[in-house]
């Protein structure tokens, strides 16, 4: 089964041997393959039971945590870099916990979809309801997603909290926002990849 694409970016991220930090590990995926590709040490956090008993099976040490209640078990810079894909808009506090981040970990890496992308917005003017799409694939009642944010609000967000963006990708998987997404990221771009640090 191949890796998501923002799976994949973010591999390019992380340096061998180095500490790693998964928040909401899912099936612990990214760990594992950064174990056996980069010799990487670390722990996933997750909270669904079937997701922690994934990681079991897959050989990934996993701690069972609710990321909302904070990273109070570990010391400032703890780890190398703190992953968190496809949750900080899961969070309810999604700015404390991207500075919990930046405190246990000397860099981080955080991936969500782009609600200003063009086809959220269209569906949202032409059929007046939430968008639900390959990207967005919940009703606005049973969705984990609780702060919606744009590729401008993060980066508003990272400048007003003084949060260095290191690098940023941006992956869409349809045309033409494949070609459009480098131009207008906050347009065009499903998923936004950001490498940050203090």
């Amino acid at each position: 089964m191949m890796m998501r694409t923002d799976l994949n970016i973010i591999q390019q991220w992380i340096h061998p041997t180095s500490r790693i930090l998964d928040l909401g590990c899912g099936d612990g995926e990214l760990l594992q393959t950064l174990g056996k590709t980069k010799g990487v040490w670390g722990y996933g956090l997750e909270i669904d039971a079937d997701k922690i008993t994934s990681c079991v099976a897959r050989g990934v040490n996993v701690i069972e945590a609710d990321l909302d209640e904070g990273l109070n078990q570990f010391s400032d810079n703890s780890f190398d870099t703190v992953v968190m894909t496809q949750a900080l808009q899961a969070m309810r506090y999604p700015h404390l916990v991207l500075g919990e981040m930046l405190r246990v970990g000397k860099q981080c890496v955080v991936t969500f979809p782009n609600f200003g992308n063009w086809r959220a917005r269209s569906y949202l003017l032409s059929r007046g309801r939430m968008p639900v799409t390959r990207q967005l694939t919940f009703q606005w009642y049973d969705t984990p997603n609780i702060h919606f944010c744009t590729v401008k609000d993060f980066e508003a967000l990272c400048t007003e909290k003084r949060i260095r963006i290191l690098h940023r990708e941006f992956v869409a998987e349809r045309l033409p926002d494949k070609y459009m997404k480098g131009i207008w990221p906050n347009m065009f771009s499903d998923t936004a990849i950001y490498h940050l640090s203090k």
